[in-house]
């Protein structure tokens, strides 16, 4: 019995060995199977790094451009067609708690929707106020040029003496918002022009580059004008639909035309010199022209003298209207003033054409009535000065048509 259990003992001794070692087997190659994946788990990612570092491009490819056209860059020889969108920025620190959870969204919506490689550059500008000083200047002149013609009427209503209070009031009123305007426009112009002085003003401007490869049309036949149409309504596509995605998170934008595309590559390569002779400079200067010439010097003075008839012409008939007008006036006076010396005339015309149907008697009555009217109204004070007897004129020819239809009636 003892003998027999200690064999059944020795027996379970060497299937625990027998067991552990194969545990250990296992245990072993399961731990070297899994090495095995994480060598192979990293040699994958440093070829996908590899792989990705060698696709990403630099944003300063888009800037070694061939020509510019069709609101497109061209660069390499036609192998690669680039359009280009501004973008407005949003002030992200500014925003409360729920706008900032908006953009983000708007944003991921946007990177979630691109199906093709873009690229971002920012470009920061000095800002030129010049184009901004010239603008105010002319509103301002504009604003003065009212202001005179205001100044103008609001001194013909007070000579004239015709309007009332209310009148001249509203006038007044008018008169001193022109002023405030033309001096609120005055302090605007110069404090722009004491900013232009500081050249640390800084403006930063945020562009989305889309490129476009005629290769993605595979095999085919087409010529470089078709191939031209062809990523022109690719890339304007793939713009509108950055556009709308980027203005779910509050960010506006436009395709920059190929004035736009010009300006944006000057100031890239000429960053230093952009600010003082920029672009549009450049381009009314003709710089893409062979050749320029001045403006005929007969044709300048021809233009300043037509420019100086005009002026003056314009003033002269703005003062003979005014003239015009008060003479008017000054004639509607005489008339009013003389209507009673021409009443008491006819009255003693028609008197004495009826002298022998009333009776002398009555007659030198009547007549001296009338001379006593006439010297009693004389003897009252006028507000201006009277006419001499007969007045002008109109005022003859007017009493011998009463005349003649006095004697036609009698």
């Amino acid at each position: 019995m003892i003998e027999m259990i200690t064999y059944a003992i020795i027996g379970i001794l060497i299937l625990m060995f027998i067991l552990l070692a194969v545990l250990c087997i296992l245990y072993f190659k399961s731990k070297s199977s899994k090495t095995e994946n994480k060598s192979n788990n990293a040699t994958e990612l440093k070829t996908n790094k590899v792989q990705k570092s060698y696709n990403v491009e630099s944003v300063f490819d888009f800037m070694e451009f061939d020509k510019i056209e069709d609101n497109m860059i061209s660069t390499k020889n036609g192998t690669k067609y680039i359009m280009v969108v501004e973008c407005q920025g949003v002030n992200y620190d500014l925003m409360s708690e729920i706008e900032k959870n908006s953009v983000e969204e708007g944003f991921i919506q946007f990177l979630n929707t691109l199906r093709h490689p873009i690229q971002i550059y920012t470009q920061t500008r000095t800002i030129n106020l010049e184009n901004s000083i010239q603008t105010y200047k002319d509103k301002v002149k504009e604003i003065e040029e009212s202001l005179e013609k205001e100044k103008q009427k609001y001194e013909r209503m007070v000579s004239s003496g015709n309007y009332s209070n209310e009148e001249l009031k509203a006038a007044f009123y008018e008169l001193t918002k022109q002023t405030n305007l033309y001096e609120y426009g005055k302090d605007i112009i110069y404090n722009t022009e004491r900013m232009s002085l500081n050249k640390n003003v800084l403006n930063q401007k945020y562009y989305v580059v889309i490129p476009y490869y005629p290769e993605e049309l595979g095999e085919n036949n087409f010529d470089k004008q078709e191939i031209r149409n062809l990523a022109f309504s690719e890339l304007y596509t793939r713009a509108q639909s950055i556009i709308r995605t980027l203005s779910a998170c509050g960010v506006n934008g436009r395709v920059l035309d190929s004035n736009g595309l010009v300006d944006l590559l000057y100031v890239a390569y000429n960053r230093d010199d952009a600010e003082v002779y920029g672009i549009d400079k450049a381009m009314k200067a003709g710089y893409d022209e062979l050749y320029s010439t001045a403006q005929d010097v007969v044709d300048k003075k021809m233009k300043a003298l037509d420019e100086k008839i005009e002026k003056e012409a314009f003033e002269m008939a703005n003062q003979k209207v005014i003239e015009a007008r008060s003479e008017k006036e000054q004639e509607l006076i005489r008339k009013e003033e003389s209507q009673e010396d021409l009443i008491a005339e006819l009255a003693t015309m028609i008197i004495e054409q009826n002298r022998s149907m009333v009776g002398n008697d009555v007659a030198e009555r009547a007549t001296q009535k009338v001379k006593e009217e006439v010297q009693k109204r004389r003897g009252r004070p006028k507000k201006q000065e009277t006419l001499v007897k007969g007045g002008t004129k109109e005022n003859e020819q007017e009493k011998q048509t009463k005349r003649r239809r006095v004697a036609k009636t009698a």
